[in-house]
């Protein structure tokens, strides 16, 4: 068993699979999973793993170029908003309907235990070098 990092074989394993390019939706409890991409739910109970540990945990296992969230989270959770702005230089704000159609080219999705609006994100995979 690791000692560090991701424990979930399920999210480790997808994790090395993604290639420069690929989109990682990371959702709350209320957004649609679309159909297609492989999804890791790690959802236990409201709030439980929270957006932010879940992108901050990701964000350590990953090189990211960028990312796609809902214009309507800056009003409707700030401190989401805030989080994804601090944490992701490239970060461009769509309709949420917008990212819910964008979401069906992810390649994986990881489901957080959040219920707060709008926390949801599209990270797009860089490569290391």
């Amino acid at each position: 068993m690791r000692k560090a990092g991701i424990l979930n074989r399920h999210l480790a394993g997808a994790l090395a699979e993604l290639g420069h390019g690929d989109g990682v939706l990371v959702c709350d409890a209320g957004m649609p999973i679309p159909a297609g991409p492989r999804v890791v739910d790690l959802a236990f109970r409201a709030g439980v793993p929270s957006f932010a540990e879940v992108v901050d945990g990701l964000l350590d296992e990953l090189v990211v170029e960028g990312g796609t969230a809902a214009a309507e989270i800056r009003a409707a959770n700030p401190a989401a908003a805030g989080l994804l702005a601090e944490r992701l230089p490239a970060l461009v704000f769509v309709p949420h309907e917008e990212l819910k159609q964008l979401s069906r080219g992810a390649r994986l999705v990881v489901r957080t235990g959040e219920a707060r609006p709008y926390a949801n994100v599209l990270l797009r995979c860089g490569v290391f070098f």
